[in-house]
């Protein structure tokens, strides 16, 4: 699927916004929800959907979504986690069963805090004593929403959602650890992978590559299997990133190549900073002006048309 006109991506747009709306509500009211665990796997099956449609496209509106969204950052940082932990489930070759828990955990992993993540990323001042407490035990507390109060059967997806805040620091490769430890350990890497991209009232968020080496450089580098399959599914500057190149004009990363780290990308401005009135493909894998630096969306404040940077990324898709 390739997006060849206006239509078609107001479209695409409309469905993901659709998709994360609904989250939004699902997440927001769990307890008013009839038949909680069915409504993920519909949701779930809508994000399946919408990727197969085009992967690159459903990462570039995410990635424009989570950086720029009005939702709630709750239902739009599990949709983020949720794609995410698709894409790495493909590229970490789980099982079928392992890939639909870890992806309906990402969905629901912060389910008795999402009020409060709301908030959180709407505060500048300090946490309080009760915000803390709450953090604390919102994990366990979700399990446990699930298990008795929302009929959810999965006892993997329960787990996972139980602890997926606990540290586990065996340095085993991740097919060696039992089924909740290998999904924790991947959730963990892509939760904080997609906190440190969205910004919030209280810092900007980071650039991809930032996030991707913070992830693999921590004390946990152990999560360094997860983050290179992160980098080879996404790349190392996904769809819907900024980038400056080495020729100092400014592009936004439409679609993956081959290579993690040569994505093609659609310049936005000239030299001079100036936006241009039609951005132009450029195949970083084909030669220079290369990949400078990858940049906070928060620190570009540019308004782009994000229709005609899509034709441009079905362009490059076609050759």
């Amino acid at each position: 699927m390739t997006v060849q006109n206006e239509n078609e991506y107001e479209d695409l747009l409309s469905l993901w916004s659709d998709l994360e709306s609904g989250l939004g509500i699902l997440l927001g009211s769990p307890l008013s929800v009839q038949e909680f665990e069915q409504r993920v796997w519909q949701y779930d099956r809508w994000m399946q959907a919408l990727l197969q449609r085009d992967a690159d496209v459903g990462l570039y509106l995410l990635f424009q979504l989570a950086t720029n969204s009005s939702v709630g950052y709750s239902a739009s940082h599990s949709l983020v986690c949720a794609t995410l932990s698709h894409l790495l489930a493909t590229e970490l070759k789980l099982d079928p069963k392992e890939r639909d828990s870890l992806v309906h955990a990402a969905l629901t992993m912060n389910i008795a805090m999402t009020e409060l993540q709301d908030q959180l990323a709407l505060q500048t001042e300090k946490l309080s004593q009760p915000q803390l407490e709450a953090i604390r035990l919102h994990a366990p507390k979700g399990g446990l929403m699930l298990a008795n109060s929302l009929g959810v059967n999965d006892p993997l997806w329960i787990e996972v959602v139980s602890s997926h805040h606990d540290e586990y620091t065996e340095k085993i490769e991740l097919r060696q650890l039992p089924a909740h430890k290998r999904l924790i350990r991947i959730l963990r890497v892509v939760d904080r992978y997609a906190a440190m991209i969205s910004p919030r009232k209280s810092r900007e968020g980071r650039s991809a590559t930032e996030s991707v080496r913070t992830i693999m450089t921590g004390a946990n580098a152990y999560n360094d299997e997860v983050g290179h399959a992160l980098v080879r599914a996404v790349g190392l500057c996904p769809p819907g990133t900024y980038v400056r190149l080495e020729d100092s004009t400014l592009a936004v990363v439409m679609r993956r190549s081959d290579r993690a780290n040569l994505p093609h990308v659609a310049v936005v401005t000239g030299t001079d900073g100036q936006v241009l009135p039609q951005p132009r493909l450029h195949r970083t894998m084909g030669g220079r002006p290369a990949i400078q630096a990858a940049l906070a969306t928060s620190l570009v404040r540019l308004r782009l048309n994000h229709h005609m940077i899509l034709q441009l990324a079905a362009h490059a898709a076609q050759g």
